[in-house]
């Protein structure tokens, strides 16, 4: 499963994968800011932090055992999703795709523009 959304990731338009901090973990980046930080967790199990509206961030935590808030981040803003099989993929991929869209919609309107341009 962490092949399929490290995949997803990278095929998000623009995303950049780097490793800032060593080895590990993955880090998806676009527009040089942050939408996806990819890490093995303290029980092996894969674990994505993901930016996140604060109000969708609260209901998520409340209704799935499997987000929490996130793991060395603002976590107002950030939810740290463990990929124990809980959840789908395409739960997953949502919400990898609305982290992507407010990383994307917080950036300078000519990088957005330039974003549009190459789709």
């Amino acid at each position: 499963m962490k092949k399929s959304i490290m995949a997803y990731c990278q095929g998000k338009h623009g995303a950049v994968k780097e490793y800032p901090f060593g080895p590990e973990p993955e880090v998806y980046k676009v527009g040089g800011k942050m939408f996806a930080f990819i890490y093995e967790g303290a029980e092996d199990a894969c674990r994505i932090n993901l930016k996140c509206d604060p109000v969708i961030a609260g209901n998520l935590r409340e209704q799935l055992e499997s987000v929490k808030p996130g793991y060395h981040m603002n976590k107002k803003h950030w939810n740290t999703v463990i990929v124990d099989g809980s959840l789908s993929l395409a739960e997953i991929y949502d919400m990898i795709d609305h982290s992507y869209s407010l990383v994307v919609s917080k950036l300078p309107r000519s990088q957005r523009d330039l974003l549009q341009e190459q789709q």
